[in-house]
């Protein structure tokens, strides 16, 4: 059997362990309904509302046109696109009601693959395939499913495997081909933006974790080669994704964004069995910390079943540089989420948007499984010792689903009646650090009719007698005629904003507010008018569109460039984190 046939056949056999460790999780789906965790109904609704614009037309909506009861929101300019985007394509394949299961299964799925991909790396094909189920079913993955239902965040641990191993090869850990030292750059360049386009609190917990792998990298090899190259790969990335970031950064200061800290998401509330005057917040905040807790200790026993004495000890491939920098997140992750890192939260930059500190599981998830794994790998283990442990840890990790799935919220209608409400014009409910500044989202009516013709001030009564025709009204473009004997505001039912341009007969104006909300109001001279509102691209999103577009070209060119001994690189792979090739003398 030549290499590339086994190679298929292991990729094979990962993906069938991690779809079925994705099915058996979500298995309980079929006979309760659907886990409708904290966050499900925010991003339901951001997967039907971009669905919905994308029948109109719109490729990458910006403006979240049903949010706060159809005033809309920023929110697609703000939350990254690829957890968003997913969701609403899926709906395309499936009935709404099976989204969040099918979204559930894919990204579980994925995330096996990723790890099999590190593990295949580090371990013979056993040990490969266990991290992949390890890492597919880890318990904060089952707490996001069941309890948290934070789907971008899932999504990015998808990529989390994948960064280390990308790390690790630039680093120089897995005995890299000589000259690859581009395209490592490249693809670590690649998941590292992928993260910042699932997730922002997720990516920032990459960003500090790469960091901290970088410094000890430099420090244990005494070169400033390793912060160079992380650096230029971190830099790429942040490129890559600058078509989201740019507006991201410059347009925070058009809304609320501070209330993301708002009470009760403040790291301070959120360390571990941390308690405020919220009997909800704190029983959450006790399962979190618990599993967090859970974690932790079974990851340090991991480690430290799988300690390499010396630099020349090996656990199959799993050398002691390998060993520390999964330390490392162990370290970092356990740290931050204690209130003694307190002070790192508030000095550290952007750390506090992270919100809460147990979110670090999603980092040391990736160890958990690789040390675990390797613990059951190690050479000196007995295959039935080995069996064992694999079944103890299959068991607590039923445990945990099993006790995840009796207490939380499960419900059937959620898809329904928010699908209903989107389709009746009702809308759904905004998110505070998106409401654009000078409103308070909570004051909105939850009903209101897209435009309506008031007198002019100080009298807000309806104008009778004018004639009103919209000829089109759309999540980024409002258009309509009027038709009044005398002058008049019109009061739209949308929310006023920087990237929003008015005309009215072909002369852009500067649009009033409604008095107590950011309500935008057109006013009108007597006669015919022709209203014309539409979301414009503003500066900085041409800005981050041409950053992206610069380093997409970056990176071709660093992927395209040959490496200098090309012989070695012909023999040992042209993936940059696969299974390096066996050599050809080994091939049957």
């Amino acid at each position: 059997m030549n290499w590339r046939t086994s190679s298929q056949r292991s990729w094979l056999l990962a993906f069938t362990i991690s779809l079925i460790t994705a099915l058996a999780i979500i298995s309980p789906f079929c006979w309760k309904g659907t886990a409708s965790g904290h966050d499900f109904s925010f991003h339901a609704a951001s997967w039907m509302d971009a669905a919905a614009q994308w029948r109109d037309g719109i490729l990458l909506p910006r403006w979240t046109e049903g949010a706060n009861h159809g005033f809309g929101e920023p929110r697609f300019i703000f939350y990254p696109p690829l957890s968003w985007t997913l969701g609403a394509a899926l709906s395309f394949l499936v009935p709404w009601i099976y989204v969040p299961a099918v979204f559930i299964v894919l990204t579980q799925t994925l995330a096996g693959l990723a790890a099999f991909a590190l593990g295949r790396r580090l371990f013979a094909l056993p040990g490969a395939l266990l991290c992949a189920a390890v890492y597919s079913a880890n318990p904060y993955a089952l707490l996001i499913v069941y309890m948290r239902s934070d789907f971008a965040e899932q999504l990015a641990m998808v990529f989390f495997p994948l960064m280390l191993l990308a790390t690790l090869r630039l680093m120089g850990s897995l005995g890299n081909p000589a000259g690859s030292t581009l395209r490592n750059v490249a693809f670590l360049s690649i998941v590292y933006a992928a993260a910042w386009l699932c997730n922002a609190p997720a990516a920032v917990l990459a960003s500090y974790s790469l960091a901290a792998l970088f410094v000890s990298s430099a420090i244990t090899s005494r070169s400033w080669r390793p912060l160079l190259q992380g650096g230029a790969s971190v830099a790429l990335g942040l490129g890559l994704a600058g078509f989201y970031l740019a507006p991201a950064i410059h347009e925070q200061k058009w809304v609320n964004i501070t209330q993301a800290l708002a009470s009760g998401l403040q790291p301070s509330q959120n360390f571990l069995y941390a308690v405020i005057a919220d009997a909800e917040h704190n029983a959450f905040n006790r399962i979190a910390s618990s599993t967090a807790v859970l974690v932790i200790a079974l990851t340090a026993i991991f480690a430290a079943m799988t300690y390499p004495r010396d630099s020349k000890e090996h656990v199959h491939r799993v050398s002691k540089p390998v060993w520390t920098m999964l330390a490392i997140l162990l370290a970092i992750s356990a740290f931050l989420m204690l209130r003694v890192s307190n002070i790192l939260w508030i000095a550290l930059p952007k750390l506090r948007f992270v919100q809460f500190p147990w979110r670090w599981m999603s980092i040391l998830a990736v160890p958990f499984a690789c040390l675990f794994a390797a613990a059951m790998s190690r050479s000196k283990m007995r295959w039935y010792w080995s069996a064992l442990g694999t079944a103890a840890l299959a068991v607590l990790l039923a445990g945990t689903a099993t006790w995840m799935v009796r207490h939380t919220w499960w419900d059937t209608e959620d898809i329904p009646e928010l699908l209903e409400a989107i389709q009746n014009d009702e809308g759904f409910e905004g998110v505070d650090e998106y409401d654009p500044a000078g409103d308070d989202h909570s004051d909105l009516p939850e009903k209101y009719p897209r435009m309506k013709l008031l007198h002019v001030a100080p009298s807000s009564s309806v104008v009778s007698g004018a004639r009103v025709h919209v000829e089109r009204w759309s999540a980024e473009q409002k258009e309509m005629r009027v038709a009044s004997r005398e002058p008049a505001r019109l009061a739209l039912r949308l929310l006023n904003y920087p990237g929003w341009r008015v005309e009215v007969n072909d002369n852009v104006i500067a649009p009033e507010r409604m008095e107590g909300s950011g309500q935008i109001i057109v006013p009108l001279a007597s006669g015919q008018s022709h209203i014309v509102v539409h979301f414009v691209r503003t500066n900085d999103r041409t800005v981050g569109a041409v950053v992206t577009v610069l380093s997409i070209l970056i990176l071709v060119i660093l992927l395209v460039t040959r490496p200098r001994d090309t012989r070695r690189i012909a023999v040992s792979g042209d993936l940059p984190w696969d299974a390096e090739r066996p050599a050809p003398a080994r091939c049957r």
